[in-house]
């Protein structure tokens, strides 16, 4: 590498190196948009609850989207309220049911546990990775291979927190100089190693626009994984408001460009969100499989997709 090359490679870090000021400014705007949106939560009777199965240990929900799964601190309506008002827990406690979440605006499949033990045992098996999930999402574009896997590490994303982008060099070397004390430890652990595989389920239209129903694994399980992921080949999940075309978040996942030459164009992109309007992200966790917390039976579910 030659001192012209090395200079110029400092220079673009320099460039783009933001202070913790920016950051934390940034941050706490994008936290005021977060908490406005978290208010809007739906609160659930449980009539609206849709019961996929129900035993003395654990109950699976099937849950619709616009619902926080947990309700924060400042109380909103959630998805494990309803659940601990209609069935109560061993603990006594509806926190102590909660052994994994989906975003406010994805539906699908969800299991809460009921006992002690149970949520011993769900903890675990998701910890070991013994829980097999799988999502069905709508992606703008048409995606040309029947299948594949998008492996891209994520980081936070000094430049719109509190989201995640796709790490390069470049923006980790962004982050040189900033102190945990400033900026907090999330925004400067190492690069997450991620993988996503991807099934073309169907071709379709929607309004007049080419879009892809997939299936999506997240085989790393990292924090807004698929919608990162999707974004980054230039396929972003239809109606995402934070990873998709001028969304709250870096567009293309924070690179250049989507990596997939079939990549929806920005035009075809901001028709599909025109379109949408303000209805719900089109992801939907359909499956999951397990062995039972406690009884160690095999339990496999599915739930078809309201898109």
């Amino acid at each position: 590498c030659s001192s012209n090359s090395k200079s110029s490679l400092r220079m673009s870090a320099v460039e783009k190196s933001v202070t913790a000021e920016e950051i934390n400014s940034r941050l706490e705007a994008q936290l005021l948009k977060l908490k406005a949106k978290d208010a809007t939560s739906i609160a659930l009777s449980k009539e609206d609850l849709k019961i996929i199965h129900e035993d003395e240990h654990i109950i699976v929900v099937d849950k619709p989207a616009g619902v926080l799964c947990v309700p924060g601190k400042e109380n909103n309506p959630s998805l494990s309220q309803a659940v601990f008002d209609a069935y109560g827990s061993e603990s006594g406690r509806a926190d102590k049911m909660v052994v994994h979440r989906l975003g406010m605006d994805t539906s699908g499949l969800i299991v809460f546990a009921r006992t002690d033990k149970a949520l011993k045992g769900m903890n675990t098996l998701f910890r070991t990775r013994k829980v097999t999930r799988s999502y069905e999402a709508l992606v703008c574009g048409t995606i040309e291979d029947s299948e594949g896997s998008i492996n891209l590490p994520l980081m936070r994303d000094y430049e719109f927190p509190p989201y995640m982008r796709v790490s390069t060099d470049e923006h980790q070397r962004a982050l040189i100089g900033l102190d945990v004390e400033d900026v907090g430890k999330k925004l400067l652990e190492r690069p997450k190693e991620s993988l996503t595989k991807y099934e073309v389920v169907g071709k379709e239209e929607l309004e007049g626009n080419a879009v892809t129903r997939v299936k999506l694994s997240s085989v790393s399980g990292r924090t807004h994984q698929l919608n990162v992921h999707c974004a980054a080949i230039g396929h972003p999940i239809v109606g995402d408001k934070v990873y998709g075309i001028n969304g709250e978040a870096a567009a293309n996942g924070g690179l250049e460009e989507g990596t997939l030459s079939s990549r929806a164009s920005t035009e075809a992109q901001e028709s599909i969100a025109s379109a949408i309007g303000d209805k719900s992200m089109c992801v939907h966790a359909n499956t999951i499989s397990f062995e039972h917390p406690v009884t160690g039976e095999k339990l496999s579910f599915e739930s078809g997709a309201p898109f």
